[in-house]
C-alpha cells in the first residue's frame, strides 16, 4: 500500500511533463523518455489565454513598463536598455536569436514597443521641424499643406495611433539601412530571416511591391499569432476619424491612414 502511494504522485507529476502547449489550436504529446524534447524551439507562443485586445491597445493608449503582458528586452538582445516587447513575443524571439546564432548569425533588436506618446514625440518633432528631415529640411517651412507634410513624415515614422509598434509583436532588427541588408552579413542575416523567421512566427509587414503603405523595411519583423488578430482588429474597428491627439492629426483623413498604411503590410502576415 505504501509503494501505491509513493509512485502515483511520482506518476502525475511526470505526466504533467509529458505534454506543453505549443501553438494556438493543439498539443504536442512527448513520451517520458522524451522529455528532454517538449519544447520545440520553432513553435510560435500563444498569446496570454482570456486576453481581450481593444482599439485603445491598437492605438498604443497603455504604458509597457506597466502592462502586465509585457516585459523587459535583456541587453543581450539589444543595442540598449529600456527596451519592452510583449512576454509572448520576447519568448519566441528568444528561441529564434538562439537558433541563429546556432547558424552563425546574431540578431539584435534596434526599436521595439513604442506607445502613443512615444509615437507623438517622434512626429510631432518632425511636424514643427524641431528635428529636420534628411538632416536639413525643415517641414514646417517647406511643407505648409497638412497632407503632403504627413505624407513626407510617413516616409520615415508612422502616425501616432498607427504604429505597428505599439503593439509590442514588432520589432526592428540590426540596422535601420535597406542597403545594410544588400550585401556581407545583413544579406546573410536578411536570406536567414526569409528562410526561418515563420517557423518561430515572425513574418516582414513591410514587403516590395505592395500597392500602398510604407516602403519596405527589411529590419521590420512581427510576431503573428498576436499581430494577425491585432490587424484584423484594426481593420473591424479602427476608423481614421480616431486617429487624434497629436499635431497634423487631421491628415489622418486626407490620406485614409488605416487602409493605406495601418492594413498596407504583406499578405502573408494577415494570415494564421
Amino acid at each position: 500500500m505504501n509503494l501505491i502511494v509513493f509512485v502515483f504522485p511520482l506518476f502525475i507529476w511526470l505526466a504533467c511533463g509529458q505534454t506543453k502547449l505549443v501553438s494556438k489550436k493543439e498539443f504536442v504529446d512527448v513520451t517520458i523518455a522524451d522529455t528532454s524534447k517538449v519544447y520545440l524551439d520553432t513553435m510560435p507562443i500563444p498569446k496570454s489565454a482570456g486576453e481581450k485586445f481593444t482599439v485603445d491597445y491598437v492605438m498604443g493608449h497603455f504604458d509597457p513598463a506597466t502592462h502586465p503582458d509585457f516585459t523587459i528586452v535583456d541587453i543581450k538582445y539589444a543595442d540598449r536598455e529600456g527596451l519592452y516587447l510583449r512576454k509572448d513575443t520576447y519568448e519566441a524571439f528568444r528561441r529564434m536569436y538562439d537558433r541563429a546564432l546556432k547558424d552563425g548569425i546574431r540578431l539584435q533588436i534596434k526599436s521595439a514597443t513604442r506607445n502613443f506618446e512615444y509615437q507623438k514625440g517622434i512626429w510631432e518633432a518632425k511636424w514643427t521641424g524641431e528635428k529636420l528631415i534628411e538632416g536639413s529640411e525643415d517641414l514646417s517651412k517647406t511643407t505648409p499643406d497638412p497632407k503632403e507634410r504627413a505624407l513626407k513624415i510617413l516616409r520615415y515614422s508612422s502616425m501616432p495611433g498607427t504604429s505597428r509598434h505599439h503593439w509590442g509583436t514588432d520589432m526592428d532588427l540590426n540596422s535601420l539601412e535597406n542597403s545594410w541588408f544588400d550585401s556581407g552579413d545583413g544579406l546573410k542575416l536578411f536570406n536567414w530571416l526569409k528562410q526561418h523567421a515563420t517557423e518561430f512566427g515572425f513574418c516582414q509587414p513591410y514587403t516590395s511591391g505592395r500597392p500602398n503603405g510604407y516602403l519596405e523595411e527589411k529590419w521590420h519583423w512581427s510576431y503573428m499569432p498576436v499581430s494577425v488578430e491585432l490587424t484584423k482588429l484594426a481593420e473591424k474597428q479602427l476608423k481614421n476619424e480616431m486617429i487624434t491627439g497629436f499635431k497634423g492629426s487631421e491628415s489622418a483623413v486626407m490620406i485614409d491612414v488605416v487602409k493605406n498604411y495601418v492594413l498596407g503590410i504583406n499578405e502573408d502576415c494577415v494570415r494564421e
